[in-house]
């Protein structure tokens, strides 16, 4: 079972192994950070990095998407403002999209939570990965989203994921967002519709990889709502094919 505290140590060990490489990029000695570095990254990373310090769950949310912010757009003050407006654009058009595809129907007498529940699950085949989902997840969309049974344990339902991933909890008046097995924030469900830009976050946040079954869909969602280009050598088949089916279909 992964903890949150196991979340941190990726966080600190990924910081440590880019100080070593910096500090071997300056000379052709092998050296390594001193206690003096180390004791000084370790106070600069709890400043820098709320998350780090105990007692930190109502910092969490706000954290992770202000962290999003210094890996993208440091330098925009409204960065937040605007990924939301990046989403809600996107959003817009995929309920269209799934309608054009078959995989969603009329929304006009839907309510939000139902949109989005709805838009959640049919992301994974409006922008559909080669790689199928283990057997044991079921469906492609389960890799980010789960409505829970009411006689479901959420942690039991955790703890048997065959993933590591960021995933969506659905309860009947919540949602908790979880990597692996531990959840990390739990908010009001009618605030849903903004849930994939947390999941999206926290990928980048953590340094997680991308789930080959939902691979092409989170690429898609990276270079058109984070405006984070994809790197040629990320630049799968799949995501080609889905991107320029996704732009010709919007005009692009």
């Amino acid at each position: 079972m992964h903890s949150f505290k196991e979340l941190r140590c990726r966080l600190v060990r990924n910081t440590l192994t880019n100080m070593v490489s910096i500090v071997r990029a300056t000379t052709t000695e092998v050296m390594y950070p001193s206690k003096n570095d180390v004791q000084a990254m370790a106070k600069r990373l709890v400043e820098y990095y709320p998350v780090l310090r105990e007692n930190s769950v109502n910092c969490k949310h706000t954290w992770v998407m202000d962290e999003l912010r210094c890996i993208l757009d440091r330098s925009n003050p409204d960065f937040i403002s605007d990924l939301k407006t990046s989403w809600e654009s996107f959003y817009g058009k995929a309920q269209f999209y799934g309608v054009f595809k078959k995989l969603l129907g009329p929304s006009t007498t839907q309510d939000k939570v139902t949109r989005s529940i709805a838009m959640m699950k049919a992301l994974p085949e409006m922008f559909p990965s080669p790689v199928a989902p283990p057997k044991n997840l079921g469906h492609a969309s389960e890799a980010m989203v789960h409505i829970l049974e009411p006689t479901e344990n959420p942690n039991t339902y955790l703890q048997r994921r065959p993933v590591f991933s960021p995933v969506l909890i659905i309860c009947d008046s919540s949602c908790m967002l979880a990597i692996g097995s531990t959840p990390v924030i739990t908010f009001p469900k009618e605030n849903i519709d903004t849930a994939v830009l947390y999941l999206l976050a926290y990928y980048y946040t953590f340094h997680l990889t991308y789930p080959k079954c939902i691979a092409t869909l989170l690429s898609v969602l990276q270079s058109e709502v984070q405006q984070d280009a994809i790197h040629d050598s990320y630049a799968t088949s799949s995501y080609k094919k889905a991107l320029s089916e996704w732009k010709k279909f919007i005009g692009e």
